[in-house]
């Protein structure tokens, strides 16, 4: 009796203990899953690449908001210029009202270029070789930064690098992959405002072979032509954040 006991003993122990040891194998496993990623990066290049991610998509923004304010501007200073009667003094707004725009072409800071994507590249080739570029593409007077100005840019740095810290790789990754769809609609957006810009400095150029009055009339209609593209109709009606 006193052996079966012993050996009912031995036997919930050894089970107890080797209970103890799966726990312990998984969750060596589990950190081993967390500190990894499906790409095989480390912590420190998904952070890194979180700050290429959340830097480039700054730089966007300014870019398509330029873009889009420039021709939803170009859109109200028609709609305004319907008042002139006067076909001479129109003619002249509408020439004003397109160089300020097609102006923007000719600021290489103003609007960045980017890339078409190639047709067996991924989202995320896409999106971090149109890093790349915009990296490399300076703004004008970047160069030049307020002692306030490279302050709160350290303070903000500090913040996220804070909040990351906080986080596991799978985590961070997963907030990167967020990050590049975003950027990547954001890049489809902005690139169907740029050609359209594009496209319109070009007709503008062409126009100039015409005299005055089938002039008018082009300048009208590559206006009109703007305001019907489905690139254009996508975001003419988005509200700027306050």
């Amino acid at each position: 009796m006193t052996l079966i006991l012993l050996l009912c003993f031995y036997t919930a122990a050894s089970t107890n203990l080797v209970g103890k040891f799966t726990q312990s194998v998984r969750r060596i496993v589990q950190d081993v899953k967390d500190e990894g990623t499906a790409s095989g990066l480390s912590k420190e290049e998904v952070i890194e690449t979180n700050e290429r991610l959340r830097a480039v998509r700054v730089r966007l923004e300014e870019s398509y908001d330029t873009a889009k304010k420039s021709l939803v501007g170009l859109m109200g200073k028609y709609t305004e210029s319907k008042r002139t009667r006067n076909v001479f003094q129109r003619y002249t707004m509408l020439r004003a009202m397109i160089k300020e725009v097609i102006r923007l072409e000719t600021q290489y800071w103003t609007l960045v270029d980017i890339p078409k994507q190639e047709k067996q590249e991924t989202v995320p080739a896409f999106v971090l070789r149109a890093c790349a570029i915009m990296e490399k593409t300076q703004k004008s007077g970047e160069g030049v930064k307020t002692a306030a100005k490279i302050a709160e840019e350290a303070e903000k740095r500090k913040e996220l690098l804070e909040r990351l810290s906080y986080m596991n790789t799978a985590q961070i990754e997963a907030e990167n992959t967020q990050m590049t769809n975003d950027l990547y609609r954001l890049l489809k957006k902005y690139t169907g405002l740029r050609n359209i810009i594009r496209e319109l400095k070009t007709e503008y150029l062409n126009s100039k072979v015409y005299p005055i009055f089938p002039r008018y009339t082009i300048l009208k209609d590559l206006i009109k032509d703007i305001m019907h593209n489905p690139d254009y109709m996508e975001v003419c009606h988005e509200v700027d954040p306050v």
